[in-house]
């Protein structure tokens, strides 16, 4: 599982470690990380670290330390490193001296730094730390826009992302390779910043920050996870999960959710809705109930409001009555907006809410009593909305979109790292909706059960569109479920072989 922490606590955490150690050894270990990579990607690259053309950006502060120590380490292995100096009078000084003892050149001229980052064989990112706010500023932007030549390595975070949000609030440099310290930071994992990281790699530094708010699960979290049968299960014990989506505009909602659902790890779907007829005809091992979910017998959890039309103000009330947990999609999202908040506030069973940011304006207009804000800007500060949504409603929230945030109102933050563009197409949601559902179903809490249904419905994206991509059905990526869920497992059991 990947940990990530807020700039706050980690700052405590390299300052309680460098009380303990002697001045200089915390910045020594990152640079020596950091070098370690630079020369990995070179030789990738040329073939050898000799005679390759560096270029670190070095700003203020500790940051452009860490470059300019590690630009001095690949001196010394005979590159060619020239230290940009974006505010001359706040340089690091002994990072300075060292790459200057190395052999390295130094200038603060920005049209002759310009000029090397265009040829440059690979450049360092040393210009904003993690405590950078704003984007980057007038003398740095420019290299944001310029041609490049070689890789971008971005030292802890790229410059102009804000590291505890991800948000981009101006110019940011792209980087090819990121290489963070100690830790991941959260904006690291999150878009839109992450979509500035280019590949992510953690340099141990010996930081012993405490539990972490933000994490990501891999393959060997999610296999822990997966419900599996014993020797005595039968479909009820596995679980039942109720379905109410579908309406006479919508009857294909009702198929992709059942779809979902029957892959996801309950043992039976139960189905709800004016959909029967073609639910049956699909997916005959499906249990078919008249009227709504009041009347519809045992279930272990419900699904509300993919495609529900003018039934989803119906339905969600009466799941919402029930006392099993409850996941709400779709139109039942948009009746929730409605209602807002107070229509949870006697559950007592957990509520799991999936809006994308367009659904996510809607509740939070009808929690706060505003017009809804824009969902552009809540696409923009992922983190922020989803933590918004889960403390107003008191539920935990499946954010979707280009990262998928799952919260939950307890604070706890998951970002999902799978997935593909390929799975914006209508009906993948859907899909979605039933495989978290049926998780649900199984036992898992509300948190596990968004966070390993959003990872395996992007690794089933990805496969179904295949390399290097080509468009993709709901369908296509409900069938493939069961291919990526064996993945997984068989991962997982080659990590503890391995192990």
């Amino acid at each position: 599982m990947r940990h990530a922490h807020p700039v706050e606590v980690v700052r405590a955490a390299e300052a309680a470690l460098m009380a303990r150690l002697p001045e200089g050894t915390l910045m020594q270990r990152a640079a020596a990380g950091l070098a370690a990579t630079c020369a990995r990607l070179l030789i990738r690259r040329r073939g050898r670290v000799y005679g390759g053309r560096v270029v670190v950006l070095a700003g203020s502060g500790d940051n452009g330390g860490d470059a300019l120590y590690a630009g001095a380490a690949l001196a010394r292995r005979g590159a060619r490193v020239t230290a940009v100096l974006l505010v001359p009078e706040k340089a690091h000084g002994d990072g300075l001296a060292a790459l200057r003892a190395a052999g390295g050149r130094v200038t603060a001229e920005q049209e002759v730094g310009l000029a090397d980052f265009s040829r440059a064989d690979l450049v360092l990112d040393g210009i904003v730390g993690i405590g950078g706010r704003g984007g980057l500023r007038p003398e740095a932007a420019p290299y944001a826009l310029a041609e490049r030549c070689g890789p971008v390595v971005a030292v802890d975070l790229p410059s102009g992302v804000e590291a505890d949000t991800g948000e981009v609030p101006g110019v940011a440099l792209r980087a090819d390779v990121t290489v963070c310290f100690g830790t991941y930071k959260p904006g690291l994992l999150v878009d839109p910043g992450a979509s500035y990281a280019g590949a992510v790699q953690l340099v141990d530094i010996g930081l012993e920050p405490p539990e972490p708010e933000v994490t990501a699960l891999q393959h060997v979290d999610v296999a822990a996870l997966l419900p599996l049968p014993g020797a005595e299960s039968d479909k009820y014990r596995r679980g039942v999960v109720g379905v109410a989506a579908g309406s006479a505009t919508y009857p294909g909602a009702a198929l992709l959710a059942v779809a979902g659902a029957l892959r996801g790890g309950a043992g039976a779907v139960r189905y709800v809705g004016t959909a029967a007829e073609e639910v049956v005809r699909r997916f005959p091992e499906t249990l078919v109930t008249e009227g709504g979910p009041a009347g519809a017998g045992r279930v272990q959890a419900w699904v509300v409001g993919p495609g529900g039309g003018e039934g989803a103000r119906q339905a969600l009330a009466e799941a919402l009555a029930s006392d099993v947990p409850v996941l709400v999609d779709a139109d039942g999202l948009t009746e929730l907006g409605r209602l807002g908040p107070g229509a949870l506030a006697d559950r007592t069973a957990p509520t799991l809410l999936t809006p994308h940011t367009g659904e996510a304006a809607r509740l939070l207009a009808g929690a706060e009593g505003t017009a809804p804000p824009a969902a552009d800007e809540l696409a923009a500060a992922r983190l922020t909305t989803a933590r918004r949504l889960a403390a107003a409603y008191r539920a935990t929230v499946l954010l979707k979109g280009s990262t998928t945030v799952v919260a939950d109102p307890g604070g706890a933050v998951r970002v999902n790292p799978t997935g593909t563009s390929w799975l914006a197409t209508a009906g993948s949601g859907d899909v979605l909706a039933g495989l978290a559902g049926s998780l649900l179903a199984a036992g898992l809490s509300a948190l596990d059960a968004a966070s390993v249904a959003a990872y395996l419905h992007g690794l089933a994206g990805r496969e179904a569109a295949g390399e290097p991509g080509a468009p993709v059905t709901a369908p296509a990526v409900a069938q493939a479920l069961p291919a990526v869920w064996r993945a997984v497992r068989e991962a997982a059991r080659e990590s503890a072989r391995e192990g």
